[in-house]
């Protein structure tokens, strides 16, 4: 169930987003205009909340040879859409499947492997779970951003008094 965010939540989940393993609770803190332990009160409570589902590392595949990194367009019978996330997930060599609101092409799963012979094997087991493959596109990069429209206002006035 969602929750309104207040202004000292959007501060923090659109820094987490920047470089959640490598920014403190003070560096936070001291940008949304709280104290370090009301930063860390607030994550402890966005995370139960399910806002914060996780934190990922971003790979680079290739670097980790992994050279083959290919985007599947594929389409799952719309009532089942959520039961084929869950077992597309359960191929080796899958690493992230979008699950989309549309009746077709309503699932994007990206793979990485080292060969073709890689790829072709994720994608008999795509079709062996019943997906229809629309497309397939290597992938030469990808990117990513935080979502910055959080309308945090920034850090408080001095004269304003500090949350703690």
């Amino acid at each position: 169930m969602s929750r309104p965010l207040e202004n000292v939540d959007r501060g923090i989940l659109y820094l987490l987003q920047q470089d959640a393993r490598n920014t403190t609770a003070q560096e936070i803190g001291e940008t949304v205009g709280v104290s370090p332990s009301t930063v860390r009160n607030r994550i402890e409570q966005l995370e139960p909340d399910d806002i914060i589902q996780g934190y990922h590392p971003e790979i680079d595949y290739e670097a980790a040879n992994l050279p083959l990194c290919v985007l599947f367009v594929c389409t799952a019978p719309a009532v089942e859409r959520t039961e084929f996330v869950e077992k597309t997930l359960g191929v080796h060599g899958v690493v992230d499947v979008r699950e989309m609101l549309t009746g077709r092409r309503n699932l994007h799963v990206e793979v990485v492997g080292t060969s073709t012979e890689d790829i072709t094997r994720i994608t008999d087991a795509l079709h062996e779970l019943g997906l229809t493959i629309d497309s397939s596109e290597i992938m030469r990069q990808r990117r990513a951003q935080p979502f910055n429209h959080f309308f945090f206002t920034g850090a408080l006035d001095d004269g304003a008094e500090r949350e703690d």
